[in-house]
């Protein structure tokens, strides 16, 4: 009869587990060999979700109307919070932003801004030698001559020098400012700087930053109150026209901070003789946002090189490096009124190059001559008026004073009067209008509004497919190894097959008894079939 042995043998074990977890290790001995647990499915996460209407759409339990009932209603929410985050987020794009005013309280003191003004005409008629003549015929349109006539052919004059030329033959100041005063004290010419422009040689006053004056009261009487001799007679006769001729008369005016260089064939405003001119100004401050929402320039910005001659950056120093940039280009000089050292351009081609000037610089709102705004910037608002003078007690009392008829008054005399109206400022901020917290609280309203969702729920969703997809490469990467032998509890269960294979006898060639390492005799059955069930073994 055929006998069937098992060996069941106790190993020691040195860090055996506690008796709770022995319960557990019954479970099938090639799962628990391997460690780690299975990922949760997609039932047992939707059935824990914090995510509204999923546990009833993918939870465990049966299929039917209601859980595709519950499915579509969750996927109509999700569709919908989609369709409105994505027109949020299109919103937030367009970087809106609005204007903020803000009316400052009034202060003690105001410092005065800078006041640069200009003569239409840029030279005098009579300061022209006939050098000056000749080498300005392209600019003036007077013919060229000599004492006698017409230059000679032969005759030649020398090299001339334009910075010479424009404070030889420009109106000065001395001669045109009848009178002056600022705040109630007298001021006289001495109180302006020379600066050159477009119109030549011109005029500012409180131009030094550092000295800047300051004003004490708004209104009438409070500011600068200028009267000038425009000097008509000085102006150039017309024999043809030129881009650079002048039909009017009078001065031009503008009203700049210290740090902006005057920019006034563009910027300043017209005053005509025969008026009192009454300008009321109102100190701004603006404040313009950065990209995205804008395009100013910040102060900080780096890799942007400082203009040269200026000592900080404003719109009007930019145009005028662009300027200089564009005559550099096509003359090879500079005009007098840009900043630099390079040569000033001589007379015969100033008004080609000054041409060039206007023609490069038309439609460039963009490329390398384009000048954003500072994002910080002050300016000056005007409510301009005007009164006609003088009447006729004046003009005989002016006429008397001056010396001058009382044509001549009403045709070349005029009073400029600046201030303040208050000594108030005004704060015009740009602001962002819809910001990163705006859209972060609308997406958040809208999440909550049709899916029940918050920034958690988010990140249950990533962690479960984190999960499921981790299982997944471990599974691919890792192959489950067989184990020859298995032990639960302590106990090891030993087959015959696995005997054979370990057993030093392979054979029935072992004698009987043999084997030092034998725990059991080997047994023979001679009255079994030959070859039998069961091979000698030991254990």
């Amino acid at each position: 009869m055929p006998i069937e042995i098992v060996c069941k043998i106790k190993f020691a074990e040195e860090d055996a587990k506690p008796k709770e977890k022995e319960a557990g290790d019954e479970q099938s001995l090639l799962g628990a060999a391997q460690g780690a647990a299975a990922p949760r499915d997609l039932a047992t996460f939707a059935s824990t979700s914090t995510l509204h209407g999923l546990g009833r759409a993918c939870g465990p339990g049966p299929h039917g109307l209601r859980r595709t009932l519950w499915a579509l209603a969750l996927l109509t929410s999700l569709v919908a919070f989609l369709y409105q985050a994505v027109g949020l987020a299109r919103g937030y794009l367009t970087r809106p932003h609005l204007v903020a005013m803000d009316p400052a309280a009034p202060a003690p003191v105001a410092g005065f801004p800078a006041v640069t003004l200009c003569n239409i005409n840029r030279f005098r008629h009579s300061a022209l030698s006939d050098a000056d003549i000749f080498h300005l015929a392209n600019l003036t349109g007077l013919p060229p001559k000599d004492r006698d006539g017409h230059r000679a052919a032969g005759l030649r004059y020398p090299e001339p020098d334009m910075v010479d030329i424009l404070n030889r033959t420009g109106h000065q100041l001395a001669d045109m400012l009848k009178s002056c005063n600022f705040s109630g004290h007298h001021c006289s010419a001495s109180n302006f700087s020379v600066v050159y422009t477009r119109y030549g040689k011109c005029y500012t006053f409180n131009a030094d930053p550092q000295s800047s004056l300051p004003s004490r009261a708004g209104g009438m009487g409070s500011g600068l109150e200028i009267m000038l001799d425009i000097q008509q007679e000085e102006y150039l006769p017309i024999w043809r026209e030129t881009n650079e001729t002048s039909f009017e008369a009078g001065i031009r005016v503008q009203i700049h901070s210290q740090e902006e260089p005057p920019y006034i064939h563009q910027l300043g405003f017209g005053v005509s003789p025969g008026f009192q001119t009454f300008v009321s100004c109102q100190e701004q401050r603006l404040t313009y946002l950065p990209q995205p929402w804008g395009n100013c320039r910040t102060e900080s910005e780096l890799g942007e090189p400082e203009l040269q001659g200026y000592s900080a950056y404003s719109v009007s120093a930019c145009r005028l490096r662009c300027e200089k940039e564009a005559v550099l280009q096509r003359c090879h000089c500079r005009m007098v009124h840009m900043p630099g050292n390079e040569t000033i351009c001589p007379p015969n081609i100033y008004i080609e190059c000054a041409d060039h000037t206007l023609d490069s610089l038309s439609g460039s709102s963009e490329g390398p001559c384009f000048c954003p705004t500072p994002c910080n910037l002050t300016r000056y608002g005007k409510e301009i008026s005007m009164v006609k003078i003088p009447n006729r007690g004046s003009a005989r009392y002016l006429a008397r004073k001056y010396n001058r008829n009382e044509t001549y008054i009403r045709e070349n005399f005029l009073v400029l009067d600046v201030f303040f109206e208050a000594l108030t400022s005004e704060a015009m901020e740009q602001r962002a209008a819809y910001g990163l917290s705006a859209l972060l609280g609308d997406l958040g309203g809208q999440m909550g509004l049709f899916i029940g969702a918050s920034i958690l729920t988010l990140l249950e969703i990533l962690d479960y497919i984190y999960e499921v997809s981790w299982d997944r490469l471990k599974r691919v990467w890792r192959r489950p190894k067989t184990p020859l032998r298995t032990s639960s509890g302590g106990i090891s269960t030993l087959g015959l097959q696995e005997l054979k294979e370990q057993s030093p006898c392979p054979s029935r060639g072992c004698a009987e008894g043999g084997g030092a390492s034998s725990l059991l005799p080997n047994h023979h059955h001679p009255h079994g079939p030959p070859g039998g069930l069961f091979e000698d073994f030991a254990c």
